[in-house]
């Protein structure tokens, strides 16, 4: 695979969700519930831009795996593996915010190599490789870096909500925001982010799947910080997630979370 080519590869999926997705956004979309009990929302604007995404992936890189929310797996064994969520932050999306995201990542033998984050109602993108990450978008083109933040005290916090975490997670989570500068809720992918552009310092999150972060790996540690598990291992599987924008501070992040 020619690495040099794959930003602008991604773009073209961004750009062909990006297709998929705006005639849905602010209008009178239906929303359905994938869950039996709780709510787990999904829009045809979801299942159109993951099946854009995947028509381009097996007609340039058949011998690729996917993985993608709406569409499951395909090749999961393969050395390569694209890992897609159409539209991170669907909630987001339903209410007519702005802080939702496509999410397109690849793994290579399980590793994330390259990720973005792409919004198109604002034409922001953040990307990294894991070594540099870089924002395209209004502001310009330009690197992206996080910022020093050596103390707990100091740091500003994202979490999506609180509420998604069980009993035993909240209590270990309400440990970090006690501590920390401020907390802030709700804002999905664009958390990281903004850890990654040096605007915040810490994302908190559990019960995510691969398709939540794998993407989001790269910008973050690309820009500088570090993305685990709550234990310290990798995060490219999901689960319970602790991404800093400094190392000093992702030391104190685990050990705050373990109590």
């Amino acid at each position: 695979m020619n690495l040099e080519a794959l930003p602008a590869f991604v773009d073209r999926l961004a750009n062909a969700a990006s297709d998929s997705i705006m005639p849905f956004f602010r209008a009178r979309v239906e929303v359905e519930n994938k869950k039996a009990s709780g709510f787990d929302p999904v829009t045809a604007a979801d299942r159109q831009a993951e099946a854009a995404m995947r028509q381009l992936i097996e007609a340039g890189f058949p011998d690729h795996g996917i993985v993608g929310e709406e569409y499951g797996s395909d090749r999961a064994d393969a050395d390569f593996v694209w890992v897609l969520d159409p539209i991170d932050g669907t909630r987001a999306f339903i209410t007519g915010l702005p802080v939702w995201g496509t999410l397109i990542g690849l793994l290579h033998n399980g590793r994330p190599i390259f990720g973005m984050m792409a919004q198109p109602f604002t034409g922001e993108r953040y990307a990294g490789d894991g070594e540099r990450a870089w924002y395209t978008g209004p502001g310009g083109a330009r690197d992206i870096s996080t910022r020093p933040c050596p103390e707990l005290a100091e740091a500003a916090l994202f979490t999506t909500s609180p509420h998604l975490f069980s009993e035993e997670e909240r209590i270990a989570y309400e440990r970090v925001e006690k501590t920390a500068r401020m907390g802030r809720y709700g804002v999905d992918c664009y958390a990281y982010c903004m850890v990654g552009s040096g605007q915040a310092d810490i994302v908190v999150e559990a019960g995510l799947q691969s398709y939540d972060i794998v993407a989001l790996i790269p910008v973050v540690e690309g820009a500088g910080g570090r993305v685990t598990t709550w234990d310290g291992g990798s995060a490219a599987s999901g689960g319970r997630i602790a991404a800093s924008g400094d190392e000093r501070l992702h030391e104190q992040l685990l050990e705050t979370l373990a109590g």
